[in-house]
């Protein structure tokens, strides 16, 4: 018995190469049917990055959407420390960082969090924008009657 892991085609690697590029490139229908048909939607690449994280970071909004949906992990680290959230606050995208906030995500999760990005850069506008979202009123279900 070994503890090798199994070796990818050439074929293999390269389909999974696509599908990290689908996610780069918006192509939301190809990538979500790839994972609707089984392809984890939080499979990464060499770089520890997810298909979330680099939709984020690409400004793929429909993708960012369609991967949570499917449940993915908001808060994954890639090698990196970094995290969707992270990528989405660095590109100054208020609209997936709001759907990121919304699935959940931390903005003080990793070692190179969206909060400590902000900082870092002098983001003063990605910081406002996260000051007005943490403090928005937050409402809850619609009273049943």
């Amino acid at each position: 018995m070994t503890d090798k892991e199994p070796e990818l085609s050439d074929e293999q690697v390269e389909f999974l190469n696509a599908l990290f590029d689908f996610a780069r490139e918006g192509k939301v229908q190809a990538l979500s049917s790839a994972i609707d048909q089984g392809i984890p939607v939080d499979l990464t690449n060499h770089n520890g990055d997810t298909f979330l994280i680099l939709a984020a970071y690409r400004e793929q909004a429909a993708v960012v959407d369609a991967l949570i949906e499917r449940q993915a992990d908001v808060n994954v680290l890639n090698s990196r420390g970094q995290s969707a959230l992270t990528s989405s606050i660095f590109m100054q995208n208020k609209e997936i960082s709001t759907a990121l906030l919304n699935a959940g995500a931390d903005p003080d999760h990793g070692p190179q969090s969206a909060r400590a990005t902000i900082t870092a850069m002098g983001l003063e506008t990605m910081g406002n924008f996260l000051a007005a979202y943490e403090n928005r009123p937050v409402t809850g279900p619609p009273e049943e009657h």
